[in-house]
């Protein structure tokens, strides 16, 4: 056939494949950019609402709105709790949770709480089983937000943050695998450092470092040398662990931090960590006690500590390059808010009984 050349048919799929593949991953790269937009997504009812069980049998229940974060705190202490598919893990962390909080308000009557679970589009019941608490222990104690679909662990906390009561906000995993009981040096570390409203606590597991690199596998001592450097390198270099889900912010620093988030998933402490560093909110990095949970939903093969650990990286270059860029932008009025916060009413000492700064964590 005239014109015809073998070499020209090989190369024509062979080029398809390499621009396929590198549309693959330019979209890869830019997914977090792309998954920010939807910020601004219309909310589904029963994201803005939450159930208010029913009082008498055979009543149908009703719904109330969610507070706005603006509004005064009702509550000293808010936990927010994100969960997806946490039907087995979620009932343990909620009762021990519970417990200790209510025995710090039976002792002193300034500590007022509220847990918020925000189911993060769970496929089973978990949903149900906050709600069954809420049901036995009323809305003032335990409320439910239900994501209409899954967002991730970021978007779910960020949602949660922009409903909460209290003066303090608690961020606390599913797996309760941070002990609850150290809440008390959080929140005194971060009374202490907090200015004009503003402060974070971050719990942090560094001083267990020497320990789980002893039984951790090789590869995965190096993967976590390579994400420490970059997240000095790209974030922040005064916060030796960025990823441990035990934190606590103030309402003013939780409304100027979860109204600019962007990234929705795995990095979103990454995120945080850089806007306290660009903001100048104070941050203070407190050791807890921390054991490791069964049913990662992050690990759960080698494939995934490969992937994951390319996902963070792409995540910390997306933050920098984004702000630096100016390609996601900070509303005016938040930048004003961290800039010149009005300074609260004095705090009464509520923390926990338990006030002593350690720098390591309790002996078991």
């Amino acid at each position: 056939m005239a014109g015809f050349s073998p070499t020209g048919a090989l190369l024509l799929p062979a080029a398809a494949t390499s621009i396929g593949l590198a549309w693959l991953a330019i979209s890869w790269l830019i997914s977090p950019v792309l998954v920010a937009r939807r910020r601004t997504r219309a909310l589904h009812h029963t994201e803005t609402t939450y159930i208010v069980p029913a009082v008498a049998e055979g009543d149908a229940g009703s719904t109330a709105p969610f507070d706005i974060l603006q509004a005064a705190p009702a509550k000293l202490l808010s936990v927010v709790v994100p969960a997806y598919n946490e039907v087995d893990r979620l009932p343990d962390m909620l009762d021990v949770t519970l417990a200790y909080l209510e025995a710090e308000a039976s002792r002193n009557p300034a500590f007022t709480y509220e847990v918020l679970v925000v189911d993060d589009g769970s496929t089973d019941t978990t949903s149900k089983v906050a709600l069954d608490y809420s049901q036995r222990l009323g809305t003032d104690v335990l409320r439910v937000c239900t994501l209409r679909q899954n967002m991730g662990k970021g978007a779910a906390i960020r949602e949660g943050m922009l409903r909460m009561r209290g003066r303090y906000a608690l961020m606390a995993d599913a797996d309760a695998a941070a002990d609850i009981e150290d809440l008390g040096r959080l929140l005194a570390a971060t009374q202490q450092i907090q200015a004009n409203g503003l402060g974070v606590g971050i719990g942090s597991r560094a001083h267990i470092e020497a320990e789980s690199v002893a039984t951790r596998a090789w590869y995965r001592t190096i993967m976590m040398r390579v994400f420490h450097w970059c997240v000095v390198l790209l974030c922040s270099k005064r916060i030796r662990d960025t990823q441990c889900g035990f934190k606590l912010f103030t309402r003013q620093a939780a409304h100027v931090l979860f109204t600019t988030l962007h990234l929705e998933r795995w990095a979103f402490d990454i995120e945080l960590v850089y806007l306290c560093e660009r903001f100048g909110i104070p941050m203070v990095e407190v050791a807890v006690t921390w054991h490791e949970v069964p049913g990662s939903k992050l690990i759960t093969s080698k494939l995934d500590i490969i992937t994951t650990s390319l996902t963070m990286l792409r995540d910390m270059l997306c933050v920098r390059v984004c702000y630096t860029a100016g390609i996601w932008k900070i509303c005016p009025t938040v930048m004003a808010a961290a800039a010149a916060a009005v300074a609260p009413a004095e705090v009464p000492d509520t923390a926990p009984q338990q006030t002593k700064l350690a720098s390591a964590s309790k002996q078991d």
